[in-house]
């Protein structure tokens, strides 16, 4: 049966549904941040309608919509947070949150999944390596993912005759929906297809391949495009490499730090960039968890996801 299995990283929380080997969903977080599900007080300092803002006793603001009619700034309210704060190019959206008694939300797999030391070998990093290039390739094809301010994009391209290459793209890109943790708008370049009966083939094969994955979703229209809207609880994984890379990287390197085993020191060797994102407290932790003193090398040669880490002697 499919588990959720959850990583304590440093840096970030990682969980993965796993059917045996296959990795069917995947999410992360990093701390301080907050996170859909989460319970808060906040108060109230503006509100416009059925929505307004709220802060913390820390400082810390939020949107808040379906404010009732008896909301009055400067209330202290009850909230939950719906969606985790978003950044993307050209601006940062603020959490949202809604009163506790209106809150709907799944169940938390952060909270409710197995803890685990490690994942099992090569099951992360092939969902990460997928989320940094964007590129899933197929029998036949590839998903080419975009992450802009309106929508995730995602074209389809392929060698195949385009009735077979769009049926041929449904199960991978299904699959990626789960494992890039993708929610709110997503736009879908299939091929075009000029028969409406070869779209609706389409469409039936996407309905069966999404039934238990809540959405609404368009019908394919003259062009190939199909448009989904999904629950949207915080950033995807494409989200999060497009927003902050470097991020994303430095986490992986340390990653790959605290799994390399032996006696001596380790040596991460990252690309400047890294070294710069790389937090004092995170390189301790890494220390504390492997027992090992932790050196850091610089290598301007090296990509951004091109951390390696190796074992060497006591000098």
């Amino acid at each position: 049966m499919p588990e959720w299995l959850v990583e304590e990283g440093v840096g970030e929380t990682r969980a993965l549904l796993l059917d045996g080997d296959e990795v069917l969903a995947a999410k992360c977080r990093w701390p301080g941040e907050f996170h859909a599900g989460d319970a808060i007080s906040a108060k109230l300092t503006t509100k416009r309608g059925a929505r307004g803002t709220a802060v913390t006793a820390e400082g810390r603001e939020m949107l808040v919509d379906k404010l009732p009619r008896d909301a009055s700034e400067g209330a202290t309210l009850d909230l939950v947070v719906t969606r985790a704060a978003m950044t993307e190019r050209g601006r940062y959206k603020l959490p949202a949150a809604r009163l506790a008694s209106q809150a709907n939300l799944s169940g938390d797999v952060f909270a409710t999944a197995r803890r685990v030391h490690r994942f099992p070998t090569g099951a992360w990093e092939e969902v990460w390596h997928s989320a940094s290039s964007g590129e899933i390739a197929f029998a036949g094809g590839s998903l080419l993912f975009a992450v802009t301010p309106a929508m995730t994009l995602v074209d389809i391209d392929g060698d195949l005759d385009p009735r077979a290459l769009a049926l041929a793209a449904v199960k991978p890109l299904v699959a990626a929906l789960r494992q890039f943790d993708l929610g709110g708008s997503i736009g879908v370049d299939f091929p075009t297809l000029a028969a409406k009966a070869d779209r609706k083939v389409v469409d039936a094969a996407l309905e069966d391949a999404l039934a238990d994955w809540p959405h609404e979703r368009t019908a394919m229209n003259g062009f190939g495009f199909v448009q989904f809207v999904a629950r949207l609880e915080g950033p995807s994984l494409l989200h999060r490499f497009a927003a902050s890379r470097v991020g994303m990287a430095a986490r992986m390197a340390l990653r790959r730090a605290e799994m390399i085993e032996g006696a001596g020191s380790t040596l991460l060797t990252v690309h400047p960039a890294i070294k710069a994102k790389l937090k004092s407290e995170w390189l301790a932790e890494v220390e504390r968890r492997t027992g090992r003193p932790l050196r850091i090398g610089v290598d301007p040669a090296l990509a951004i996801e091109g951390a390696t880490a190796q074992i060497v002697g006591h000098e």
